[in-house]
């Protein structure tokens, strides 16, 4: 047997004095030399744990295979059997936590780099004239399906149900197809025309995309059903943020990240004055959270010329961000302040925000959640000059389509309440996926449940023959 290469392929990035002074994409991804060096170290093993660790089951030994044999086009048309997003999966999927964590060579801390591996292949084949055709589409059904939400999810669940050949139409609310991927994520670590590329690819399975339609308002659930759709997916995603509840909390200054992550990268705010966007960023900015929401709020606000310390109440080892962005936000010049809670805002005499005050935590025993639970030091309380701050505390699913759906069933928080294994809610014909059921989760995890629910539509619709 061969010796096993552990020696994993670094992927080269800007350097952190660099970056910090633009938008552009920090992973510079693989040359055609690195990406056949990393793959080279796959052995192909038998188990394929690997796929067992992707949400959506990607043949990942198979398109690692075609690689090693030079055969780039078989290795896109393997990875977009099964997933339509290649290109995000690869640069915003949690591989280390996933594919890479049951990966052989991980038991020797080396797993293959199977996340930079598909980015490779997904960036390779979107520089090509000639595009990777969609593989085998099932004849058309005659069955209609309405998907609402062209994020993760729902994108996920109408390429799959087109090429099972049902008519996909998917109904966004925004003026872009995308969702959290044009929202939420900074350019720095998706760029859109990535996005933009895969809505397009998901387009030409046959979907339709009509964008500026807000089901609860401009349409109901029950109106698509009595409009000729046999199924609806929800998969509108949880947008709606959590704030602190303290004193000062709503003065000017104060932001969710929701909305300040949308006024940068879905309204250009980092464009300014080519994107008309008002955004007035401080020079003492506080990101308040320890996810990867609060790493891309931090990241984007040190781009925007801020100083920028995030404080959250728990230590280091607990922060649910990925590592990686934790390390790039170090790396970027980024204060930390762990074991730190908020207490209440100060205003100045304009109104605007001018200062927090904090007090200190300490870690008792764990809750829920399995992380220990930040308890307050008695008398701890400091002072931090702030002059804007970003809540970054997770998101609730928006309420719209609960009143608008009275036989809808919700969880406490607002989530649709829809069997873990298909997505079938309990309203008939409706099913759902990604943060409206799970809450605020990882992109691939709502591709999965999407992928899930498209699987169990298409068995409903075939029982409707």
């Amino acid at each position: 047997m061969a010796k096993l290469d552990l020696n994993r392929v670094g992927m080269p990035k800007q350097s952190a004095d660099q970056r910090r002074l633009n938008f552009d994409e920090v992973a510079l991804g693989y040359s055609a030399e690195e990406a056949l060096q990393e793959a080279s170290r796959c052995i192909d093993c038998k188990a394929r744990n690997c796929v067992v660790g992707c949400p959506v089951a990607i043949e990942i030994p198979d398109f690692i295979r075609s690689l090693k044999n030079n055969d780039l086009p078989e290795a896109a048309r393997i990875l977009k059997r099964t997933n339509a997003l290649p290109g995000v999966c690869g640069r915003v999927c949690p591989q280390e936590s996933q594919c890479e964590a049951v990966c052989t060579l991980a038991k020797k801390g080396a797993p293959v780099a199977i996340g930079r591996l598909e980015r490779y292949i997904a960036d390779w084949e979107l520089g090509q004239s000639a595009k990777t055709a969609p593989g085998e589409l099932r004849a058309p059904t005659g069955k209609r399906v309405a998907v609402i939400g062209a994020g993760p999810a729902g994108l996920t669940a109408a390429a799959e149900l087109a090429r099972l050949g049902h008519e996909v139409t998917v109904f966004e609310s925004l003026h872009v197809a995308g969702g959290v991927l044009m929202y939420g994520i900074p350019e720095f670590r998706l760029p859109k025309s990535i996005v933009q590329s895969e809505v397009d690819y998901v387009k030409s399975l046959g979907v339709n995309i009509e964008l500026n339609a807000v089901i609860g308002k401009t349409l109901t659930i029950d109106e698509l059903l009595a409009g000729g759709f046999q199924a609806v997916f929800l998969g509108t995603g949880a947008g709606l943020p959590l704030f602190l509840n303290i004193e000062g909390e709503n003065a000017p200054g104060v932001y969710s990240a929701n909305e300040f992550l949308s006024r940068v990268n879905l309204m250009k705010a980092w464009r300014f004055p080519e994107y008309d966007t008002p955004l007035k960023v401080g020079t003492e900015v506080v990101v308040i959270g320890g996810g990867n929401v609060a790493m891309d709020a931090a990241r984007s606000a040190v781009r925007l010329g801020a100083h920028v310390t995030v404080v959250y109440r728990r230590s280091r080892e607990e922060m649910p961000a990925r590592i990686e962005e934790v390390e790039n936000a170090e790396e970027e010049g980024i204060d930390f302040l762990y074991l730190t809670n908020p207490v209440s805002f100060q205003i100045n005499e304009h109104k605007w925000v001018n200062g927090m005050t904090c007090q200190k935590m300490e870690l008792g025993e764990p809750d829920a959640s399995g992380r220990r639970r930040p308890v307050p030091v008695a008398g701890s309380e400091f002072n931090l000059p702030v002059d804007m701050a970003i809540i970054a505390l997770g998101t609730r699913p928006n309420p719209l389509i609960a009143r608008a759906t009275p036989d809808l069933e919700f969880a406490g928080k607002g989530n649709v309440i829809a069997d873990e294994q298909t997505g079938l809610t309990r309203k008939q014909a409706v099913w759902a996926g990604g943060d409206i059921v799970t809450g605020a989760a990882t992109v691939i995890s709502a591709m999965g449940a999407g992928k899930a629910a498209a699987a169990d539509i298409d068995r409903y619709l075939a029982g409707l023959e």
